[in-house]
Order: C-alpha cells, then structure tokens, then sequence
C-alpha cells in the first residue's frame, strides 16, 4: 500500500497504525483531499472551506503552544494526551513521544528503541544478579520447537494452541512435521532435562534464559501486548515436590522484590486460581500491580474457555509438579537405586514490565521513573548565554559530572546548541529523569546550582541554592533520588490501597467493578461461578492474597463458607 492509499486507523490500542499514524486521524490522500476516518463521511466543499478558514487560527495556537513548551523556534510541540482524557491514547503518545518504541513492518510486532530497551536493560540487570545470587545459570534452547513436543503435555497444548506460529516450509521444501516458533520453552527444555538427568546428584538442575517468545496475538499494545515479546524464563528441576515448591515461592519473591525496591511498582502477591493457572502447571503464583487506570497488569494466565487470551508476564511463577516429568520421561536415580521423576517450576518476566512501570508511575507531562531503573538518574543542563564566557559554567558542570559518575550516578549532560534550555528542560521531564540539575553564569559566581526533581511538578520541584562544591553536591543528589524511589513507590501504594475496596456480596463487587476499582472479598465460589463473574462484570479473579485480611468467612456470592479472599478486577 502506497502514501497514497494510506489511511490512519482509529482503535488507539490496535497496531495497525504506523510510523507518524501512531496518533489517529485524518491523513492527507494522493488527490489532496483530506480522507475521511472510518465511519466518517469525506469532507464536503463547505467543510474544507470552513477547515482552511480555520488553518491560520490552529497555527498561531501551534506556535503558542511550542513558546509555552519552551521550544520557541527550535522547539516543537509535544502533544500527550492527559491521562484522565484518555488512558490508552496517554500510553501510546508516552510510548512515541519518548521514543520507547515503535511499530515493525509485520502486524503485531514492536521494535524497542535505544530509550525503551534501556529500561528493559535495567530490569534484566537487577534480576539477572538475583538469579545468579540464588544459583541459577543462564543458557539458551532453539527457537523452533517440534510441534509433536507441545502435543505430548495435553493442557499445555490445549492452552497454546490458539497462540501458535507453525513453520512448515525450509529450504524451500515441505518440512516432515511443523516447528513452532517458541511461545515458552518448556516443552525443549524437558527434552533437554531428560538428557541431562540421571541421578539424584544432577539436581536440583537451576535453569534459566534469556529469550525473545512469539504469541499470535489479534490486538496489540506497545510492550503490554504483542506477537513477539523479550522475557526470561527459568526452569528448574528438583528431587522433590517439596523443594520444587519452595523453588516456585522463591522465586516469586525474587520478583516481588524487584517489582517493590527497584520498580518502586507495590504488587499484591499471591496464588492463581484453578483456571486463571499456567497451562500445564500445578499451580500459579503471581504478583499483580495496579496500573493508572485501575487495572491489574495481568499476569500470564490460562483462559476459563481453555485457550491462551493474550496475557504477558508482569512476574508469575508455576509449580509444574512431575507433569512435563511424566510426558517427557525426567527420571532419576535416587539414592536408594529407584528410579523417580522430578519435580520442576518454571517464571518469568517480560517486556511487559516496562509497560507496567510506565502505567504505574507516569503523568500527564510524561514518564516518570523510578531512580534505581531510570536509564538516566541525573541530567545537567547547563544555560549558555550568548554574550557570556561560557567556559567556566562548562568547567563547573565537567567537574559536576565527574563527581556524579565517580559516585556511580548515571549522569548526561546536555550542552547542545541547537535547544532552547526551555525545549530541554521538557524533553527531560517527559522522558522521566528523576533530577535535572541547571548551571548558569550566575549560579557559577555564587557558588551554587539548582536541582529539580521529576517527581514533583512545577517550582515546588526546584531547590535552589544547591552547592556546587563536588561532595556536597553529591551528597545531596544522592539523597534526592533514595527520596524520589521511595516517593514514587508511596504514591503508588497510596494509590492502590485507595481502590481496593472490600465487598461483602455480589451486589458490592459488581459496584467496585464498575467503578474501576479491585473487589477483595471472601471466596468459595466453583470455576463455573469464577467464570459467571467474568462474564457478566468483566472482571477475572487475580489472585488469592497470601497476605490474607480478616473477613467474614462467607463468600459473596453463595454464602457458603469461604477460607480465602480473593481479589477480582478487570486486567490488561
């Protein structure tokens, strides 16, 4: 399809928009009328005469807008919808606007830019060290898996089965059987373990990869949900069901960590239910976080009707049990000469996580990140005056910079020309650098500079006065950002205890629901009834808390006798 022929589609959520069509809308057509959008009719005579009239009024607003944004004449206008205007339409303009990510040429697919996959890079840091701190080593499986591999786990099939991308062509010939391209690994990976294991002093066997899966996906969203995906996923085998399930909780807390001390994002932790479990498993633990909106970043998860609805990972872990064990034949010796099957677990977490920090923490002037995971913790912006020796302001930001990097603060300076500090002191704002420091001639001769943290809007952000002396100055940066971290995962926290509301009867549940909020409440419904639930409010049940609140002991919706509290909220 030629510039000719493109029309910009109108579902923010959907990928088919490209390139500049990110944002939707009318777009110029070949002839030099304006097309109409979906659903509308084209633009008569009167109508294109009235939008002309128009045209000089839009301009001037434009350029008003670019003098307020501090661009001026090398500015341009940076256009984020407000987040209570639009939630989904605030996420794809964050998404552009900083340059996280953009679409790629096949339907459903992503490319993370430099920006966005920086921020990938710090979550794979931090979590990669906790691996390793726990005894796990990295390794990587084939992408193309057998398709007979999958089929020989009937729920885990059954659970991908929809999702599956199938290669039937190589070397241009028909292939004997159909590869899939990996969704998860842990159909190689048995095959692999069966190999490997043959006795009790082969484990436990503590896996883990980094990898990029594929999961056929018809409505996509930027790092929440699309056809390709980066992820780790860890598989491990023990001698015991015992240890494999204190492997499965271990690791989820590996991921409640990060999620509360690094992605400053606070989680509820807990146990899927039956039919919200990974297909194959014994049983799901997942983490699950409140995003901006109100909704729980979902975890993977299999659907009630027993396929695969596009989910990713914000952190989950599963207890296989001796399932994969049994299919693939993963037996081992034990000590006393009997041949055993082992117990296993596998986790993850995606790119999905970014989304999820991006939804978490962000506001309407753009991203707002957490100090711990921003890829830049400290920009300097220095202000060049025309008609002023610059040297010692530069002089003064070098050793500035030094001192920041010797104290092991990711620092950039901006002493670009071609800006405006106006036009910078946005663009650094929307793309989340928790503090902006200002050096000018004035500050120079009076010893001090001044800082302005993200996560508080306008002059009450700002601290002047701020001494330029290195170790002073480091210092207080440095406890500017533990202040910024541990600001941020409050506000998320305040956030997401002010919308958990407590139910006690359906009546109540269906209330909080419709109000966008999370429903806490007892539960000892049946899987037909989780999945009424469901149905009629389009809420699904998160988890069962394991920090678990008193309650009355009687489920909400049949009145029976209920042990547990469940949480139910509509999810990504």
């Amino acid at each position: 399809m030629g510039p000719a022929d493109a029309e910009t589609c109108v579902t923010a959520p959907c990928c088919c928009c490209r390139g500049s069509a990110w944002l939707c809308g009318t777009v110029q057509r070949g002839g030099g009328r304006l097309a109409p959008r979906r659903g509308q009719a084209a633009l008569g005579t009167a109508e294109l005469v009235a939008e002309q009239q128009q045209q000089p009024k839009q301009q001037k607003q434009k350029k008003q807008q670019q003098k307020q944004q501090g661009g001026g004449k090398k500015g341009e206008a940076r256009a984020i919808t407000p987040k209570s205007e639009d939630f989904s339409r605030w996420y794809l303009d964050v998404v552009r606007e900083c340059q996280l990510a953009d679409y790629g040429p096949v339907r459903g697919t992503m490319v993370i830019r430099p920006y966005g996959y920086a921020i990938w890079e710090g979550v794979q840091s931090h979590l990669d060290r906790a691996f390793k701190e726990t005894g796990h080593q990295n390794a990587y499986f084939p992408q193309l898996i057998p398709l007979s591999f999958l089929q020989k786990e009937a729920d885990h099939v059954e659970g991908f089965a929809p999702e599956l991308a199938l290669v039937t062509k190589g070397g241009g010939k028909e292939l004997e059987e159909p590869l899939v391209v990996r969704p998860t690994s842990e159909t190689i990976v048995n095959h692999m373990f069966a190999q490997w294991v043959q006795s009790y002093r082969d484990l436990p066997l503590l896996i883990n990869q980094w990898a990029n899966v594929h999961r056929w996906e018809m409505r996509t969203r930027p790092f929440v949900r699309t056809l390709e995906f980066l992820w780790q996923e860890g598989h491990t085998a023990h001698a015991t069901a015992q240890e494999a399930e204190e492997e499965t909780i271990r690791m989820l807390r590996v991921y409640e960590d990060f999620a509360v001390n690094v992605a400053a994002m606070p989680v509820v932790a807990g146990r899927k239910s039956r039919i919200e479990s990974f297909a194959g498993a014994n049983c799901t633990y997942t983490i699950e976080a409140m995003m901006g909106d109100r909704r729980a970043l979902q975890a993977r998860r299999r659907a009630p009707w027993g396929r695969q609805e596009g989910a990713r990972l914000a952190g989950t872990s599963h207890n296989l049990g001796d399932n994969f064990a049994r299919a693939f034949g993963t037996r081992y010796l034990d000590e006393g000469g009997q041949l055993q099957y082992v117990h296993q677990s596998s986790w993850g977490v995606s790119t999905r996580m970014v989304g999820g920090i991006i939804m978490t923490h962000g506001d309407d002037a753009g991203l707002r990140l957490p100090p711990r995971l921003a890829p830049t913790q400290v920009v300097i912006v220095p202000i060049l005056k025309k008609d002023v020796d610059g040297e010692a302001v530069m002089a003064a930001v070098q050793r500035l910079e030094a001192a920041l990097r010797g104290a092991g603060v990711r620092v950039q300076v901006d002493a670009s020309t071609d800006r405006t500090p106006g036009w910078k002191f946005n663009q650094y704002e929307m793309k989340g650098v928790p503090v902006r420091v200002e050096v000018g001639p004035r500050d120079v001769e009076q010893g001090t500079c001044v800082t302005a943290r993200r996560d508080v809007a306008g002059k009450e952000g700002k601290q002047f006065g701020v001494p330029l002396e290195p170790a002073a100055f480091v210092q207080h940066v440095t406890a500017l950002l533990e202040d910024i971290q541990a600001a941020l995962l409050r506000q998320a926290r305040d956030f997401r205890d002010a919308n958990i509301v407590d139910v006690a009867s359906y009546e109540e549940l269906q209330a909080a629901v419709a109000e966008g909020k999370w429903a806490r409440g007892p539960w000892a419904g049946s899987d037909e009834q989780e999945r009424q639930v469901k149905e009629e409010t389009s809420a699904t049940l998160r988890c069962f808390p394991f920090d678990q609140p008193q309650h009355s002991g009687t489920c909400f919706l049949t009145g029976q006798p209920a042990t547990e509290v469940a949480i139910f909220s509509k999810a990504y």
